[in-house]
């Protein structure tokens, strides 16, 4: 060892093991670099030095070394003690060869190129991202790269790239195939065949859009299917929905278990939703798992084998107060993941599987239900185990009854008598354990005063996994959520959103609402991309651009990049989401594909025509993420929670109290649009001073600023498209409207005026004045048991105040009072 205490590390990174042929290990290829270690120095700063020298980040790779003389075994490094241990061993040698090895497979070394690394917030609103001008050099550098481009126009025929085009002029000397009748059973491929899937019963856009925007899909060049990203290409999977299965899947419901947990980013409810799908996960695959950390907010659980790796931990988001799975180690090492291993079931569980039996049998014995668990799910329990899971599913279910029978019907009654016009259907709750509820005051407010876009989400319950409670919401003038029906029903599913929408279209076809031109957002999970064509027809669907980037963030920590070159490629990927004409969304992709091939593949294969307004055909008015029905989390105390009427009451009382705060306080407004839009519409005016406004007509002009934009007066249009989006004038109109002397809020959306505001708010919602008469709490009252029938004869119990008639006289003396024991007489 050198004086000091040094060991030069020679660390080597982007390489591959191959056994040599004494069974040593042999490290060929890839990168390497000397990094002195100091015996004091600790693992954090070794991994800063070794993370500086490769440009990479390290925090998903592990650090192993050969001892000296044994080049069979590699000894990891995973805490400051092992760093301090590999200097003591390699004292000698003052040297060591240290391997940097990423979980991945392909340990591919990516240059960074020049991209953009300024990080941009991902919200629900769209925030202006820098112009086409200010893009990285690799934007323009694409003669070489080969992938998936959308083509604005193909009239040029010299493009550097194979390519399937959409159109009809293909005069190229290179191979080409040309779509001049799209085929909707047509199967296109990135690599993989997982392009704009979807699920039984959905309605893509994808044929329409790519048609009129001449979307160029499919990359010729034949690669093999490794990557980063080939285990998720299919990028936005959206529900799963299975039509007649076959009848050997449905007799074993664990089948449907093993993908319940999906991995990094995965939100729940709560805590309790969490372990309560952690034990179906744990049952479908056959593993035992046990609690590290099992805390309110956060769990850590791990597997029981020996030296297994599988590690999983989820803690609660200070976002929006959902459990999110943050690390899992996806792989079993102990083998027991093949479902032969014995299930761990808890209480939850097994109360929630013994309620789906008695629903179907109510006599089933605890004997019977111990024979059957074990058959469907080969989890053995005792006999005690399952009597007491059946006490407990027994109150659970009397609960449910007297709810349903008694508490719901007499507030439904109570409902219509104050507010005829609002809508309690209780049709099919004894049968599905479903209902749907809206109010007069939200149905007028949304059908008189809001945009025809509509958020739907489930809201997450922090005290209760027995019910769902799903949401349809809208936003006001000033860009306020705004509710408008809501549903309580036992699962998120694809027959649960159908029903609760259908029960929507029906409720707005009665207020005579114009459905054709509704725009819906949403995740497209739980049968949402199914059920939003299913039950409106013609209608538009963007699925929210949160959980898509989330999902993005969680395959590029699977990659050997750096977070600066992760922060690049989703600043990308936001600019290609908000980028309003085919041209930048392209110049977007592009970027990320001169980084990774299989990054850009992803985000094409996760149906771009949902979620970016270049293809994107509905009108969302700027809004890209469902995270707004968040508000909700708030407005049902945990409390009321166990109770449904206390929760539909709960959130009676909070939009009644919203509806007329907000009445109140837009009586201070002045000018003809709400103040968070006229601060917009200030913005757009700032930005016109330095146009140039050329006329061709009363109505079409020309405007120069960089670049050429043709503004349509009588159309209400620009060729920028952000007036289309937004509903606003955007910045090139505004220049017009200054020329000829127009006012900029007669070209605004009469969503975004106060009057609009005011009718949304109009109507109120009557109190129920006698909610505290009924008592509520009669459903938390268990039945009495039944006495039990005994065929032994009533047992005569001695009585101590019943006086003695029997005289016992001593056996020695004949005389009465003692015994002969205590006999003193003389004989």
């Amino acid at each position: 060892m050198t004086e000091g205490g040094i060991v030069v590390a020679i660390c080597q990174h982007g390489g591959e093991f191959t056994s040599g042929p004494n069974g040593n290990l042999i490290y060929n290829g890839g990168e390497a670099h000397a990094v002195d270690v100091f015996r004091e120095m600790s693992l954090d700063s070794f991994k800063d030095e070794v993370s500086n020298v490769f440009h990479v980040d390290v925090a998903d790779m592990s650090f192993k070394y050969f001892l000296p003389n044994n080049n069979r075994t590699l000894i990891t490094i995973s805490c400051d003690r092992d760093l301090e241990r590999m200097v003591d061993f390699t004292a000698s040698a003052a040297q060591v060869d240290v391997f940097l090895i990423s979980r991945v497979e392909n340990r591919s070394i990516v240059t960074y190129t020049g991209a953009s690394t300024v990080k941009a917030p991902v919200g629900d609103k769209r925030k202006r991202t820098a112009s086409k001008n200010k893009l990285s050099k690799s934007n323009k550098k694409t003669a070489n790269a080969t992938g998936d481009v959308v083509q604005a126009d193909t009239s040029d025929v010299n493009q550097p790239r194979p390519v399937i085009t959409l159109n009809d002029n293909v005069n190229q000397s290179r191979p080409v195939v040309t779509l001049n009748d799209y085929n909707e059973d047509f199967q296109l491929e990135f690599g993989h065949d997982a392009a704009f899937a979807t699920t039984a019963g959905a309605v893509s856009s994808a044929p329409d859009a790519l048609n009129q925007e001449k979307l160029a899909l499919v990359d010729s060049t034949q690669r093999e299917p490794i990557g980063f990203f080939d285990d998720g290409i299919n990028a936005y999977d959206g529900s799963e929905i299975i039509i007649d299965p076959p009848q050997e899947l449905t007799n074993n419901p664990t089948l449907f278990w093993d993908d319940i947990i999906k991995g990094v980013g995965q939100e729940f409810d709560n805590v309790k939703d969490f372990r309560a799908q952690l034990c179906k996960y744990a049952i479908g695959k056959g593993f035992v798992y046990r609690f590290i950390k099992n805390e309110t907010t956060r769990v850590t659980v791990k597997c029981v084998g020996d030296g297994c790796t599988w590690r999983l931990h989820a803690s609660e988001s200070s976002r929006n107060k959902k459990f999110v799975i943050k690390k899992m180690t996806e792989e079993h090492t102990c083998g027991g993941e093949g479902g032969e291993g014995q299930r761990r079931a808890t209480r939850q569980w097994l109360t929630t599987i013994i309620k789906e039996k008695l629903n179907e049998n109510s006599l089933l014995k605890p004997k019977d239900l111990v024979k059957e668990i074990y058959e469907e799910y080969g989890v053995r329990l005792t006999y005690s185990q399952v009597w007491r899971g059946r006490e407990v599913a027994q109150k659970e279910m009397y609960h449910s009854r007297t709810e349903t029978c008694t508490h719901l019907p007499w507030y439904q009654e109570r409902l219509l008598q104050t507010d005829p016009a609002s809508i309690l259907d209780l049709s099919e709750l004894s049968h599905n354990r479903r209902f749907f509820v809206a109010f007069h005051a939200s149905l007028h407010g949304f059908a008189n005063g809001c945009r025809p876009l509509l958020f739907l989400d489930k809201v997450p319950l922090k005290a209760t996994n027995e019910y769902r409670l799903l949401v349809a919401a809208a936003v006001d003038a000033d860009d306020g959520v705004f509710p408008v029906a809501f549903s309580v029903v036992e699962d998120e599913n694809y027959e649960n959103w159908v029903w609760f929408l259908m029960k929507l279209r029906a409720t707005l076809q009665y207020h005579n609402y114009p459905l054709n031109a509704m725009t819906f957002l949403s995740n497209g999970q739980k049968g949402l991309d199914a059920a939003v064509p299913h039950a409106f027809e013609g209608s538009h669907h963007a699925f929210c651009l949160h959980h898509i980037m989330e999902e993005f963030k969680g395959e590029l920590k699977k990659g050997p990049w750096s977070q600066q070159i992760r922060d690049a490629m989703v600043e990308d990927f936001t600019r290609a989401a908000q980028a309003c004409n085919i041209d930048d969304f392209n110049a977007s992709i592009e970027s990320i594909r001169n980084i990774s091939t299989e990054a850009a593949d992803w985000i094409i294969a996760s149906k771009p025509e949902h979620w970016s307004d270049a293809l994107f055909r509905g009108c969302r008015y700027d809004h890209f993420s469902s995270n707004i029905v968040d508000v909700f989390n708030n407005w049902i105390p945990t409390k009321k929670e166990a109770s449904m009427v206390l929760m539909v009451d709960a959130l009676r009382i909070k939009i009644m109290e919203t509806i007329e705060a907000r009445r109140e306080a837009c009586k201070s407004w002045e000018g003809p649009l709400t103040p968070s839009v006229d601060y917009k519409a200030q913005d757009e005016m700032s930005k016109a001073g330095k146009l140039t406004v050329l006329c061709s007509s009363e109505t079409v002009f020309e405007v120069r600023g960089g670049s050429i934009f043709v503004v349509n007066l009588a159309n209400w249009e620009c060729t920028c498209r952000r007036w289309q989006l937004s509903g606003l004038p955007c910045m090139h109109a505004v220049a017009v409207f200054n020329r000829i002397g127009r006012s900029f809020y007669d070209y605004c959306s009469k969503f975004f005026r106060i009057e609009s505001y005011h009718l949304t708010y109009s109507e109120t919602i009557v109190p129920i004045p006698d909610m505290d008469t009924f008592d509520f709490s009669a459903a938390a009252v268990i039945p009495p048991p039944r006495p039990r029938m005994s065929d032994k004869p009533r047992r005569k119990r001695f009585n101590p105040n019943k006086e003695t008639t029997l005289i016992r006289l001593c056996s020695r003396c004949k005389q009465a009072g003692h015994n002969k024991a205590t006999c003193e007489a003389l004989l």
